[in-house]
């Protein structure tokens, strides 16, 4: 392999490690410098006398190839439910030759694929539709419709935080969760990345700090480092997982409470080892079964062991699901489709018979 590909490998397997966090924090300080040397070395790959040579041929082929990919891109991104506004953004802003570009020209060239000119013609296609792509993007702004500024007036980030207890997420299971802690005395640092929430939080009181989890800069401002529990009750499951992740790796003292939003979520979640995780409806949705069994005539020890039960039911399910995947210990759930089978006489009422 080329130093470039096997740089570029070694990013991949590197980013799906548990140290991927860290290695970004330790290669900030030079991410400048090596992205000034990139340029700098982009700049002097240009051969502007092929680009006067072949003004005619780049002018056409710089057009139709930022087009062709940011239709690509556009389409893919609407595939993944993105919406128009955010698909079309992604388009014009990845429409640009990509710095693989480069590598891949380089070693076609040095493998005899394309000869000297055609690398040089294609390195200098990529190069102005670099160049392109910034006022590309102005003339978006003016044309598409400007949406809504994120203000942040009146609202402070975390800096320095030194709760005992970090809440991250104040949505409706985070309101809940952080109140006996607050009425126990504890010290909580509360954190959002939502501004409307923070604003109407403070109307009741509340003091809640501007900041997204997912970044590990934010989360050692909040002060996860001297946590001693980190509460995750954000509202998006695929971001519960990633601050989980990213908690477990970078701050292992902590212990990790997670707010899960399924069963697929909260295997997930157990293999992530988290200290605690709880579905979001099952303790509500037990609390309803429990009040409608008392409703209809169960006494109290009746209603306490059925509920007991069905949680046992629902405990050794899920330590199956966590080896044999979310199919496995159906046996374990409960069903009605007999009972309703035999209200419509497709099952004999009494075996045998």
């Amino acid at each position: 392999l080329s130093m470039a590909m096997g740089a570029f490998l070694a990013g991949v397997l590197l980013s799906t490690s548990t140290f991927r966090h860290q290695l970004e924090a330790d290669i900030e300080p030079f991410r400048g410098l090596l992205l000034g040397l990139f340029f700098l070395a982009v700049g002097m790959s240009l051969d502007l006398a092929v680009v006067a040579e072949n003004w005619a041929l780049i002018a056409l082929s710089v057009p139709g190839y930022m087009l062709t990919k940011g239709v690509a891109i556009y389409l893919i991104a609407r595939g993944l439910k993105a919406s128009h506004a955010d698909a079309l953004e992604r388009a014009v802003l990845m429409a640009q030759g990509g710095e693989f570009a480069f590598v891949l020209y380089t070693t076609a060239a040095a493998t005899g694929l394309i000869d000297g000119p055609t690398n040089a013609i294609f390195t200098a296609t990529a190069i102005i539709s670099m160049v392109l792509t910034p006022f590309t993007m102005i003339v978006m702004g003016r044309l598409a419709p400007r949406r809504r500024q994120l203000s942040l007036e009146g609202i402070e980030r975390p800096d320095g935080l030194t709760g005992s207890i970090l809440v991250i997420g104040f949505g409706r299971f985070g309101q809940i969760s952080s109140q006996p802690l607050i009425a126990k005395g504890h010290k909580i640092s509360i954190i959002d990345n939502d501004t409307d929430m923070i604003r109407a939080a403070e109307q009741f009181g509340m003091k809640v700090y501007y900041g997204d989890g997912t970044r590990l800069d934010v989360l050692r401002a909040a002060g996860a480092a001297d946590a001693e529990i980190i509460l995750i009750c954000v509202d998006h499951k695929e971001a519960a997982t990633r601050i989980a992740g990213l908690v477990k790796s970078e701050f292992p003292v902590s212990k990790v409470f997670v707010r899960a939003f399924d069963r697929g979520h909260a295997i997930e979640l157990v293999k992530l080892n988290v200290d605690f995780q709880i579905r979001e409806l099952f303790e509500s949705a037990l609390a309803l079964g429990a009040r409608a069994l008392a409703e209809m005539g169960s006494d109290a020890a009746e209603v306490d062991d059925l509920i007991g039960a069905v949680r046992e039911r629902d405990r050794q399910r899920f330590a199956a699901q966590i080896v044999g995947g979310i199919s496995a210990g159906r046996d374990l759930l409960l069903s009605n489709a007999e009972d309703q089978a035999r209200e419509s006489g497709t099952v004999p009422a009494h075996p045998g018979t």
